[in-house]
């Protein structure tokens, strides 16, 4: 990883913010294609994971008039079935004519020509090869949150976005809610004076996959589904979720709670909050220098300390998951549809309580604009990788169960070789990030 980190460190922060252009540095097929310079223009989407996730932002995409939903990708036969029922009946009460077609393997999406981009809703582990397989296939990127499995992934990512001229915007999606954009405001004005301290709840660490062996179901490829994972791992189908017979999904893929499959509410809830406040201390494409776990913690909780001084505890404040962060001047608390101050001068006018979060079309809008405009999403790679990479830290303190000093410039532990190489695993044979 050495090798490749005096560029990675270039690219961050030379290519880092939302008004980044991107200059194609030849004008290939592809690139012609995707600029879509045209107004009416349509940009053509394919889906790769149809889960429960990946419905809610196909109902946000589907509905900007300028986006085609025409193909999708998963590797079990109930959710491609469901995914195309859906898209084929809203182009159809619409009087839209739309094909739709339907894949097993990503690559044979991905090597259409008439493809823009790709919405990619996989679990957490699939994240790295599919997103640069589709960033050398020339295709512009929208990637569920956390951006990458392992930091390492995160930093190839970053270069395969940047060295192919894409548009990759995270769907951390409350960068793009009103309350959340309020609380940011507020800090980075200055408003709250110096900050001192910072609560972001998430939850638990991941927890040891203790779930009972099943057989796997006709029509999943459970091998395809594990891709560079150990075979070790079995299926449960808690793990990939039956669909119910009103049409959604029975939980949560559970892969998200269990070490080796997910990274528990550190990187599913931490990658919103732990986001929200690196995004509040303006610490995007940077990070803590210190990651202490709850044994080694005065607040008995993870906790992240920055090189200001300022610490970030996952502590739970009784609000759930959500951010208080706490300047000379007073405090600001925000969560999904509600926010609350020490004084009305730091409260927003109002606050959508019944605005639909997962379902959020103006982020989704970005990533269009950006296909358009060639400019870096409201949340392009290098941030998307910033705030994955606390999450992933912050796990491997829970692993290790003690202190560890982090250099966010070179994103490597200093003088630790033992969590360094928990930085990424070995992909079983014949899987690569090539």
């Amino acid at each position: 990883m050495s090798s490749k980190l005096s560029r990675l460190d270039f690219l961050r922060f030379s290519a880092l913010g939302a008004s980044t252009l991107i200059l194609p540095r030849t004008l290939s097929a592809a690139a012609k294609k995707t600029k879509k310079n045209e107004a009416n223009d349509l940009i053509n989407i394919g889906f790769i994971g149809l889960g429960q996730q990946a419905i809610h932002l196909m109902n946000g995409f589907i509905t900007i008039p300028e986006v085609r939903v025409i193909a999708g990708c998963d590797v079990y036969d109930i959710k491609r079935n469901r995914f195309v029922e859906r898209v084929n009946k809203y182009y159809a009460e619409k009087g839209i004519k739309n094909k739709v077609d339907m894949y097993i393997h990503f690559e044979e999406l991905l090597a259409r020509p008439d493809i823009d981009a790709v919405v990619i809703a996989t679990p957490d582990h699939q994240h790295a090869r599919i997103a640069i397989a589709a960033c050398k296939a020339g295709k512009d990127v929208y990637l569920e949150k956390p951006l990458t499995f392992t930091v390492y992934e995160g930093q190839r990512l970053i270069e395969a976005v940047r060295a192919n001229n894409r548009i990759l915007q995270v769907g951390s999606m409350q960068r793009s809610m009103s309350e959340f954009i309020h609380a940011a405001n507020v800090v980075r004005e200055g408003r709250l004076g110096k900050i001192s301290f910072i609560k972001a709840y998430v939850g638990a660490g991941p927890k040891p996959y203790d779930l009972p062996k099943q057989d796997v179901p006709a029509g999943l490829d459970w091998d395809l589904w594990l891709g560079p994972l150990s075979t070790s791992f079995y299926y449960n189908h808690e793990v990939v979720p039956l669909i119910t017979e009103k049409g959604g999904d029975e939980c949560w893929g559970a892969w998200r709670w269990y070490k080796g499959l997910g990274g528990g509410y550190t990187t599913d809830w931490g990658a919103h909050h732990f986001d929200i406040a690196q995004w509040c201390l303006g610490k995007d494409g940077s990070g803590p220098v210190e990651v202490l776990p709850p044994s080694a913690s005065p607040y008995d909780c993870l906790t992240f300390r920055y090189d200001n001084g300022v610490e970030v505890a996952q502590m739970n404040f009784g609000e759930g998951q959500a951010v208080k962060i706490y300047g000379e001047n007073g405090w600001v608390m925000v969560k999904r549809g509600k926010f609350a101050a020490s004084s009305p001068e730091f409260m927003p006018n109002a606050v959508d309580q019944k605005a639909v979060y997962e379902t959020n079309v103006p982020h989704y809008q970005s990533f269009v604009d950006s296909i358009r405009s060639r400019r870096d999403p409201s949340v392009p790679v290098e941030v998307g990788h910033s705030s994955c990479t606390v999450c992933n830290i912050g796990n491997i303190a829970y692993e290790l169960d003690r202190p560890l000093q982090w250099n966010p410039i070179t994103q490597k532990f200093m003088g630790d070789e033992a969590a360094n190489k928990l930085l990424h695993y070995d992909y079983r044979s014949p899987y690569t990030l090539e």
